[in-house]
């Protein structure tokens, strides 16, 4: 890799914050925060998740993801379930509400993002940004994924 890290880190930062921005702006005509639709879109596969995958998906800590989902309850776009596997947890899943809202909120996003998807084929900059991801976790694309460390020896990446 060429760049110097703090030019790469800068580079991701400024697209992240930009493409958050520009999701946002479509988001707040449905009075919706880009938190909950991360969480309305990992739950629009059906299966239920727990709180944790939902934290980590909306990249929120637990209590904001608590108070989060509290107000999609209250709005009737979420509903939480005991795990049957594990009586002791919750699963959270959409309503029918929610999946309707969900399935408008997808569709004025991707319809916002048209033209940059024929700016950068999806293959493309999806292969990058997963090879990078994974490169960062300390991935072996061919292999488990291992925990990685930075040069104190602490683990700064997490097993999955």
């Amino acid at each position: 890799m060429a760049r110097r890290p703090q030019d790469l880190l800068h580079l991701l930062t400024r697209a992240e914050r930009l493409a958050v921005r520009r999701v946002q702006s479509v988001l707040d005509e449905f009075d919706c925060s880009v938190e909950a639709w991360r969480v309305l879109d990992l739950l629009s596969d059906g299966q239920g998740h727990h709180m944790t995958a939902l934290a980590d998906h909306a990249f929120l800590p637990a209590p904001s993801l608590t108070k989060l989902v509290d107000q999609l309850v209250d709005q009737n776009l979420v509903h939480r379930r005991v795990d049957p596997a594990d009586r002791r947890r919750v699963l959270a899943d959409l309503t029918p509400r929610g999946r309707q809202r969900w399935q408008l909120l997808a569709r004025e996003v991707r319809a916002d993002w048209v033209d940059l998807a024929r700016a950068l084929p999806d293959e493309e900059l999806d292969g990058l940004l997963a090879r990078l991801a994974d490169a960062l976790e300390g991935r072996d694309t061919d292999g488990p994924v291992q925990v990685t460390s930075g040069r104190t020896g602490k683990a700064v990446g997490r097993a999955r």
